[in-house]
């Protein structure tokens, strides 16, 4: 009886078929420079009706969040962005004037995060729109030299509050059934950054810049798109480390609680399985520690990597330790693994 992805999941579909071929798995696609750097390039896929709503999401935001979601993989190799490539599929029902307003939302972020030059290329679309991003970025030889070597008690920092952005979609998915019902329009003011972290997510496009600076090499380095658990189950993956994260370290937007109530929705489960954050995790060897806690006061300590046969767990305050599940990965109980 053939296998289904179902079953099977998406992490350990991928890692059998490359098992058939000759390469490995990679974070990203690198070549060396002639110098001695390293290249960079991520690629993402955005698609109507599967990655975002166009009733509810403005094209300029869209637009801006979709270099965003490109740009965070080059952060977490530590490179620098050079080059873009955008391929955009519109379908007949979007106009000149949407596009444009979509490619506003582009050009802003490309400038915001220093981009050499950006290509743009327009296809037509039968079944909506779909954006297609290319990204390109390079890591210094210092850098890359001095990123040392993961380690027991090294610290695993966040960039940001996780799970608003997943609560954001939720509101605004139920604000849509609302509408739907009586024709008017939700009040969402008190949860205008929530909204705002899904719609418009910022990333601070000099944190290479600063870490370089302050001489601080991530051993690993993350971008949380699909929840903290997918993060740190790639972190000991790749480390061969376990990790330990403290629900209580984990930061939350102001009203998150608040939301998660109304919405049925545990937001420490939306910060661990949620997706769409668009933060960075960074593995920061112990002996920086004050250091870092000084010079990035916007991270959080969340947690820190520990012996292999500790595996990844979630420890509660009163310090009972759960294994993290993540979609696509094993063991994992929820049937929706793609």
């Amino acid at each position: 009886m053939a296998e289904s992805f179902s079953n099977i999941g998406k992490i350990e579909a991928i890692a059998s078929l490359y098992r058939l071929s000759a390469y490995n798995p990679v974070s990203g696609l690198s070549f060396r420079c002639e110098k001695g750097g390293k290249v960079t390039t991520a690629s993402r896929m955005y698609l109507e009706g599967l990655d975002f709503s166009l009733v509810y999401f403005p094209l300029k935001h869209l637009g801006y969040k979709c270099v965003i979601g490109v740009t965070g993989e080059l952060y977490a190799a530590m490179a620098h962005p050079k080059l873009l490539n955008v391929v955009l599929g519109v379908s007949a029902k979007l106009d000149y004037e949407q596009v444009k307003e979509l490619w506003m939302g582009i050009t802003v972020a490309a400038k915001e995060h220093g981009y050499e030059a950006v290509n743009l290329d327009l296809q037509p679309s039968g079944n909506g729109l779909y954006i297609s991003m290319s990204a390109t970025g390079e890591t210094s030889l210092l850098t890359e030299k001095r990123r040392m070597a993961a380690k027991s008690k090294d610290l695993i920092c966040v960039s940001g509050p996780l799970g608003a952005a997943y609560l954001g979609l939720r509101l605004l998915e139920k604000g849509t059934r609302e509408y739907d019902k009586t024709g008017q329009q939700p009040d969402m003011s008190a949860y205008k950054m929530i909204v705002g972290d899904y719609l418009r997510p910022e990333l601070s496009s000099g944190v290479v810049s600063a870490l370089e600076d302050s001489e601080i090499y991530p051993s690993y380095a993350y971008f949380v798109s699909r929840g903290l658990s997918d993060a740190v189950k790639r972190l000991t993956r790749d480390s061969g480390l376990g990790a330990k994260i403290y629900a209580d370290k984990i930061p939350f937007e102001g009203n998150s609680f608040q939301l998660g109530k109304e919405l049925d929705i545990d937001p420490l489960s939306a910060a661990m399985n949620g997706g769409d954050d668009f933060r960075l995790m960074l593995v920061v060897p112990i002996l920086y520690a004050e250091k870092f806690r000084r010079d990035f006061q916007t991270f959080e300590v969340v947690g820190h990597l520990a012996q292999p046969e500790a595996g990844e767990v979630l420890v509660t305050p009163e310090g009972l330790e759960f294994p993290l599940k993540a979609q696509g990965w094993p063991d994992n109980d929820n049937s929706n693994t793609l």
